[in-house]
């Protein structure tokens, strides 16, 4: 299994909206889309997009009202060490909403929310670690953190590569072994309290690339992964799986030299 982080999806009410945010604040470009009936699908991403960085998935359908929930938290977007606050600065200039400022979270990160209220985390790192404004880590929330880690590191073969313990709530960030600096971790959140989520439909899902979809869906099978949407009925393209806190991960076999990044 290939286990990189290939997009993270989210829905938005009004496509048009978002992209023009995405594109002017992010510097994002379209990297793909799929006109349906009644939905559109639209990849976006850094025009120096690193080959294993991951790519964020506007998905719009008609009519639908679109609700957050707090099951997942955030997308986080890299700038280099050192211009947390310049960047930040030029999002207030462009008009963007000042939800936390970098002095409200000790000057070592920031947020912002884009049209639909979906919260993106400024986060500082080595240039080298990939493009400005690259996905740097997925959050979501969970209710057991000993259920959450077993999932991620025995049915993906993940690695718990940093942890951050407060009195409240503990971080735990996962990724791929050997995965590429560039390459976006997930992030599980755990808070004491034993709250529980709501999923609403705000988010979607993120997506792990697979080596062979066929083969890792029934090693999956096999290691208890529940078996939500298998390749057959997704016409042997894709398939999904959900973790312990019903967050929904879909199964992806890319092809690095096809001409669209999709594989229907």
């Amino acid at each position: 299994m290939d286990g990189t982080v290939d997009h993270t999806m989210i829905r938005v009410s009004d496509l048009e909206e978002s992209l023009e945010w995405y594109q002017t604040h992010l510097a994002y470009e379209e990297k793909d889309r799929f006109e349906g009936d009644d939905f559109t699908i639209v990849y976006l991403g850094p025009e120096q997009l690193h080959e294993d960085g991951a790519l964020l998935e506007l998905t719009h359908n008609e009519g639908e009202d679109i609700e957050i929930g707090d099951a997942w938290g955030h997308v986080a977007v890299r700038v280099p060490d050192g211009e947390l606050e310049e960047h930040y600065e030029q999002l207030m200039d462009q008009g963007v909403e000042d939800y936390r400022d970098p002095e409200s979270c000790n000057g070592r990160y920031a947020f912002v929310k884009d049209p639909d209220g979906h919260e993106i985390e400024i986060v500082q790192r080595d240039p080298e670690e990939g493009a400005l404004w690259s996905l740097d880590h997925t959050m979501i929330r969970v209710e057991d953190a000993d259920e959450a880690l077993g999932f991620w590191t025995r049915k993906f073969e993940y690695d718990e590569v940093g942890r951050w313990e407060s009195d409240s709530f503990a971080n735990y960030f996962v990724e791929p072994s050997d995965a590429a600096p560039e390459a976006m971790s997930v992030e599980l959140t755990y808070n004491y309290d034993g709250r529980s989520y709501t999923q609403e439909n705000g988010w979607g899902h993120l997506c792990v690339r697979v080596d062979d979809l066929e083969e890792d869906w029934e090693q999956l099978l096999v290691r208890e992964a529940p078996d939500y949407r298998d390749p057959e009925s997704n016409d042997d393209m894709y398939a999904f799986t959900k973790d312990q806190d019903g967050h929904e991960i879909e199964l992806l076999e890319r092809d690095p030299d096809a001409d669209s990044l999709f594989p229907f």
